[in-house]
């Protein structure tokens, strides 16, 4: 069976806007959905087991490692993330785009497994910025956050390695900006053959 959906990678330093960005996207389009990555991360008191993540034991994730249930998988401050192959390869074949937030190791993981794949890097506008996202979201203590940001440098160096860079400045004009990528990926000869085959049989004929 074709696969009619496209894998989107959507990466960015943390408390860039990446979260938000997403969610308003996929709410404002058809046919996309966020993917539900397994982690070992505490629960926060906001998410949900099913909806934000999948919150799993470490010893579980290990079993999945050893088992290649996972598209690509990363530790990232100390915690697990992993992207389920079954999970992605069946939202695709019903025609559904996938998002996957992940980060840089991730999306290297992806691109090999799957080439075709389309990668956004989301860039806040200046580090100044940056910082006052992360103590203004109040989710991380001062540590955290200075360590989020000693690390941010080193990440947006890989942005250069991205099909599209989207800088979040004003949150509305971001917004536009992934909506034009996904549309414009949508019409692209190679998608449009497979979902409009009938109409171009006709149109032909």
């Amino acid at each position: 069976m074709e696969k009619l959906g496209t894998v989107y990678i959507v990466a960015a330093a943390s408390g860039t806007g990446k979260t938000s960005l997403v969610k308003v996207l996929v709410e404002s389009l058809n046919n996309i959905i966020i993917s539900i990555s397994h982690t070992t991360r505490p629960k926060r008191s906001t998410e949900r087991n099913g909806e934000n993540y999948f919150f799993v034991s470490k010893p579980d994730f290990q079993h999945m490692i050893a088992n290649q249930e996972f598209l690509e998988y990363a530790n990232v401050f100390g915690h697990y993330y992993g992207t389920s192959k079954t999970w992605v390869t069946d939202q695709l074949q019903q025609g559904m785009d996938v998002i996957l937030e992940i980060d840089w190791q991730g999306a290297e993981q992806i691109k090999k497994l799957l080439p075709e794949c389309v990668s956004i890097f989301i860039l806040p506008p200046s580090m100044n910025e940056l910082k006052h996202r992360l103590e203004t979201r109040n989710q991380d203590d001062p540590v955290v956050i200075a360590k989020r940001l000693s690390i941010a440098g080193s990440e947006i160096k890989h942005s250069t390695a991205f099909d599209y860079i989207v800088v979040n400045d004003q949150f509305d004009i971001a917004l536009v900006d992934l909506r034009s990528i996904i549309r414009a990926q949508r019409l692209r000869k190679d998608i449009q053959r497979i979902k409009q085959d009938k109409l171009l049989s006709e149109l032909i004929d």
